[in-house]
């Protein structure tokens, strides 16, 4: 919805990691500690295994699928959090390792210990063990996480939770350029403060629609562990935003209920781009607020399925800004939406664990079997919406194993409403992901994708540009209600690790794509651009922050004499 709202996200840290590490700590807030989730226990007999191990029989402790073939019963769980850097590793015994790891406050052995799905006295289940490992990964604060089993005696077996923390500390500046735009800030940030996985941050930025500080809280284990609290308030050079959400999620395959409440504000001014240039200007503001509560009977068969109801609310505001530019025409009408909702979710629990995809030596989980969801809003003028309108979301994707260590990923969604044809809307988009591994350190990424856009409002538009998949044009170049992009990359994961900080790789690239038809069409959109470049890829390990740093060079195939012959783009992504 706009520029306003598409705007990029990609940001790299300039600031020298080094002085990162010797910063002071950030003040922080304390969190109460609760037990772990509860798992219903275990019924059956167990069967002893023929041979039993202790801690002195070094090496000869079941492995987890043999432990819980036999029934073994889950004994004493520890937690061994460890620091930052292994003082013990020669490579890593130095006086800068040990100045990071004096300085940092290693995570809570409680804040480790909610985040397990299983508990004493249950039965070893191998799948609960590695739900468990994969969900800490997925948390930034740790920068590697192993469960294992240490000893195993009379049918009992002791369990080891290994964590090593990641430097959660953020001060400094950070920078980006992209399509031609350059995108700048300050922040304060850690999201693990004094240990206890609360993030607090207040952070500066500045790009080519707007500036602002933004200030954030963030308790992700509150309550019984699993309930996130956030809060956020923006101030704009242009407006403001202010956002505020309580939610116990889903957040594991076996989980039962789910419930929550979220509101927002956000007030901006949105621009119309046409051939990369800002062409029209109006401000809108939007109110959300909505509650839910939601059942499964959990994990049955390899399958998850979720149920949720709700009621939902949205307001949209717009108004011709003074002092901008002219309003786009036709001008978008006001509106809201009071709705009652139902949700339905399928999870297959199907994932793979592998490493160079799209980080670089780091384990990654993909998952490979189907996920879908659905979601249907009824918006009531007798509950105060202006329109009888049907309000609905798709979305599903699934994974296939190719030959020689291939895979294939297939996603697609769907969101709009109908029921009043001047608000008649809907965005559709889909993506094809193809990963072939050669060897271990070079690998071909092949991705297609799709959008199909309607929406009378004209500051909706889809965008691109060196920000938006076409690296060797300027921002926002094509714009359009139709968007199709072809990326082709040749990755390299080195096993250069630069004072055991940086993970360095390379990619050599090819971008195609069009952006074109609607009232949003742009001047430039007449036909289909590509580009070529090659850049460096840097993955900052050790720290929570560590996106993948891109730093580019492409250069347009058929270009506009009134655009650059080569584009420098340094952007920070999730992903290689």
């Amino acid at each position: 919805m706009g520029e306003g709202r598409e705007g990029s996200r990609h940001q790299a840290g300039v600031g020298i990691i080094l002085a990162r590490l010797l910063a002071g700590c950030c003040a922080a807030i304390a969190c109460s500690l609760g037990p772990a989730s509860a798992q219903e226990p275990a019924t059956e007999q167990k069967t002893p295994l023929p041979a039993e191990s202790s801690p002195s029989s070094a090496g000869k402790t079941p492995s987890f699928a043999e432990l819980e073939a036999a029934g073994a019963v889950i004994g004493e769980v520890r937690i061994d959090n460890r620091n930052i850097f292994d003082l013990s590793d020669e490579k890593e015994n130095g006086i800068l390792y040990s100045a990071a790891n004096a300085m940092h406050i290693r995570t809570r052995a409680a804040v480790v210990r909610r985040q397990l799905l299983f508990k004493p006295g249950e039965r070893v289940s191998v799948r609960l063990i590695e739900e468990t490992e994969r969900l800490m990964r997925s948390n930034r604060i740790f920068y590697d996480v192993s469960i294992v089993p240490v000893a195993y005696h009379d049918g009992v077996v002791d369990i080891e939770v290994r964590t090593h923390d990641t430097w959660t500390l953020e001060p400094g500046a950070s920078a980006s350029r992209a399509g031609g735009t350059n995108k700048t800030g300050f922040t304060l940030r850690d999201t693990n403060a004094f240990g206890t996985g609360i993030l607090i941050s207040a952070s500066r930025s500045s790009d080519a629609d707007r500036s602002g500080i933004t200030y954030k809280v963030s308790q992700p284990h509150a309550f019984d562990g699993w309930t996130a609290i956030d809060y956020s308030h923006s101030q704009l050079s242009d407006g403001q935003s202010n956002a505020l959400s309580i939610v116990r999620p889903f957040y594991a395959l076996d989980t039962r209920w789910t419930a929550g409440f979220s509101a927002s504000t956000d007030t901006r001014i949105e621009s119309v781009f046409d051939t990369g240039e800002k062409t029209h200007q109006d401000r809108h503001r939007q109110e959300t607020a909505e509650a839910f509560g939601g059942w499964s009977e959990g994990l049955v068969d390899g399958w998850t399925h979720r149920y949720s109801v709700g009621f939902s609310y949205l307001k949209d505001t717009y108004k011709v800004e003074a002092d901008a530019l002219p309003p786009p025409d036709p001008f978008p009408q006001d509106q809201t939406l009071t709705a009652p909702f139902f949700k339905y979710e399928l999870v297959q629990d199907d994932y793979e664990k592998v490493k160079n995809r799209d980080l670089i030596e780091r384990p990654e989980y993909f998952a490979m079997g189907t996920q879908a969801s659905a979601r249907l809003d009824r918006a009531l003028t007798g509950l105060g919406s202006t329109q009888n309108l049907w309000r609905y979301s798709a979305s599903a994707s699934d994974g296939f194993r190719l030959p020689s260590n291939s895979v294939l990923l297939g996603s697609t969604t769907i969101s709009g409403q109908t029921g009043y044809g001047p608000l008649d809307r809907y965005l559709a988009s889909g993506s094809i992901r193809f990963y072939g591994h050669p060897d271990d350190r070079t690998l071909t990424f092949v991705s297609l994708a799709a959008d199909v856009l309607k929406d009378p409002n004209l500051s909706s538009q889809l965008q691109l540009g060196g920000d938006t998949g076409l690296r060797g044009y300027p921002r926002s170049y094509q714009t359009g209600d139709r968007r199709v992009v072809f990326n082709i990359e040749e990755r390299v994961y080195t096993d250069w690790y630069p004072f055991r900080l940086i993970r360095v790789g390379g990619a050599a690239f090819f971008d195609s794509g069009r952006a074109w038809d609607g009232p949003g069409e742009s001047a430039s959109s007449a036909r289909w651009l590509s580009d070529v470049g090659f850049g460096l890829r840097f993955l900052s390990t050790r720290s929570s922050f560590g996106n993948v740093l891109h730093v580019d060079l492409a250069f347009p195939l058929n270009r506009d004499p009134n655009i650059k012959s080569f584009q420098f783009l340094v952007q920070s992504k999730l992903s290689l």
